[in-house]
């Protein structure tokens, strides 16, 4: 609709040009935004202010020539107001909104989906959760984010790769499978010192015991520098799957798990560090290999190679997002936890001194969750005394409310998850408050169905018979969906899904209480069952572009 109001808009403009209203050489892209209260229309625009400062008029006098010239052919609107300093109003007309319930009807599931992408290959990378113990709450989020944004930005027409970074090299897990060895040789009871710096959580056993299990002890023959380098790999593939599995648990599938160990052996980062090297930004200082990342508004010059010549993390980072850039990708987006928040600029100046603009790569930084209880904050896992767990909160609560509930506010603020919320059955859970309205449809359409009243077909229904004030609200506010999409696309922000159901569900059910879906009037029945059967279309699109089930039953 916007861009409808925008060519009448613009055309009007360039009426008044021609009639010598304004002049030739003003010259403004219109801009539209949602009035706070429906009394003032349905969207606004200040072009005519804009254009006041060109033109030396008053806004209200330029607003008027706009005005005037705007040529409704199609009748989208019932009127078009001037307010306050210039201010330009669109009140939409009913009609048009009764069209949405036929657009609905014909794209289904598909509605909502747009093509503002054009096709752009975009990656987005998410969780990327070292591999070396379970995966805590902060996963959890990112994982639910990342996937929303994914399905969001496909539903937006962009063709998107979702991918996983996983951390396999370097001194983490020499420590990781050194503690592991550790553990395995001690409960087979042998004297053991535990690594200081090991991994001390209690799934490290629950890991050695697994291989004892397994493989008994037969490698305890090992000497413990060939144990740890062995169980390295073992326990590594171990927790990889763990997280494979705890991932699939709540609905998030990628298309490609990236080993860093693969930058490694294929020589890439020496490949990166000589392109960096082409284009003079890498400079030698105390015996080690810096980029000059100060050049591009970093607070300080990066070490790549560290004086022993072993590369830094910062050096394979690089040479993975050359990687990517390498495969084609229009756009990267990186979700990042609020401890990279000092990563982003020296990242950013890479992708910058590769020669790619800055924008190519947009980082998303979510804030921590917090976990209560009844009142009270949960630090502790009651099953092993340690931290609570991703894979522990999906048992408890299920993928639904999960999900639901991480998506529920922007991922710059932390965010606090309310176990007993996230399981109770009434109003006051969000999660359940929406699916509820999605299963109340379905009965109602299952009763009609059984009567014999509803079609699905809109030839016929006399859609003018919806003109009751609850019916109008709910109609409006479907048609805002595709609104809703092209906005949490473009600003990536997926916490606006959450949102927008809340708020359809909500008008649902003013309308279900005032409004008796089925009654005498056979005409208004069959009106009202498509608008009902619209709801519940839109509900399940919103719902499962979160990656939340939209049930028939509860």
């Amino acid at each position: 609709m916007k861009e409808n109001l925008a060519k009448l808009t613009t055309n009007a403009i360039l009426h008044a040009k021609e009639a010598g209203e304004v002049p030739l050489s003003c010259n403004v892209k219109p801009f539209f935004e949602r009035p706070k209260d429906k009394i003032h229309g349905d969207w606004a625009t200040n072009v005519a202010m804009v254009l006041a400062s060109q033109t030396k008029q008053p806004p209200r006098k330029v607003a008027e020539s706009i005005v005037k010239h705007i040529d409704d052919k199609k009748r989208f609107l019932s009127k078009v107001e001037i307010a306050g300093p210039g201010f330009i109003n669109f009140y939409l007309s009913d009609r048009w909104f009764r069209e949405t319930l036929k657009e609905i009807k014909l794209k289904r599931d598909k509605f909502g989906h747009l093509d503002m992408g054009c096709g752009e290959k975009v990656q987005v990378e998410f969780v990327s959760a070292n591999p070396v113990g379970p995966m805590h709450l902060g996963h959890g989020r990112w994982a639910a984010v990342g996937d929303a944004l994914a399905n969001l930005m496909t539903a937006a027409g962009y063709d998107v790769t979702r991918e996983f970074y996983v951390n396999d090299y370097g001194n983490q897990m020499r420590i990781f499978g050194c503690s592991v060895a550790a553990r395995y040789a001690e409960i087979l009871g042998e004297d053991v010192v535990f690594p200081e710096d090991g991994y001390q959580g209690e799934y490290i056993k629950e890991i050695a015991q697994e291989i004892i299990d397994k493989e008994g002890g037969k490698y305890l023959k090992l000497s413990e520098e060939q144990r740890g380098e062995f169980f390295k790999k073992i326990a590594y593939r171990q927790v990889l799957d763990h997280i494979k599995k705890v991932l699939l648990d709540m609905g998030v599938k990628f298309d490609v798990w990236f080993s860093e160990t693969s930058l490694h052996e294929s020589r890439a980062i020496e490949e990166a560090i000589s392109e960096l090297r082409e284009q003079e930004y890498i400079f030698e200082k105390d015996g080690a290999l810096w980029l000059r990342t100060t050049a591009f508004k970093d607070d300080k010059d990066r070490v790549l190679i560290r004086e022993n010549g072993e590369p830094t993390y910062f050096a394979a980072d690089i040479a993975y997002h050359k990687n990517k850039l390498n495969r084609g990708f229009d756009k990267l987006i990186n979700i990042w936890g609020a401890d990279h928040h000092g990563y982003v600029q020296r990242v950013k100046a890479a992708i910058r001194a590769l020669g790619y603009p800055e924008d190519k790569l947009e980082i998303i930084i979510g804030q921590l969750v917090n976990l209560w209880r009844g009142g009270e904050l949960v630090r502790m896992s009651k099953r092993t005394g340690e931290m609570v767990t991703l894979e522990e909160l999906l048992e408890e609560v299920g993928s639904d409310a999960a999900r639901y509930f991480f998506l529920m506010r922007s991922t710059d603020t932390p965010f606090d998850f309310d176990i007993e919320l996230a399981k109770s059955q009434s109003s006051d859970n969000p999660v359940y408050y929406v699916q509820y309205a999605h299963a109340r449809i379905c009965s109602i359409i299952r009763f009609a169905e059984e009567k014999g009243f509803f079609s699905s077909d809109t030839k016929g229904v006399n859609l003018e018979l919806l003109c009751e004030e609850s019916e109008l609200d709910l109609i409006r506010k479907l048609a805002e969906f595709e609104e809703v999409v092209e906005t949490s696309a473009s600003k990536m922000i997926p916490y606006r899904l959450t949102k927008y159901a809340e708020d359809l569900a909500s008008l649902f059910h003013v309308f279900y209480t005032k409004c008796r879906v089925i009654g005498d009037d056979v005409e208004l029945n069959k009106a009202r069952l498509i608008l009902v059967d619209s709801a519940r279309q839109v509900l399940s699109n919103v719902l499962g572009l979160m990656g939340v089930s939209a049930p028939e039953k509860m």
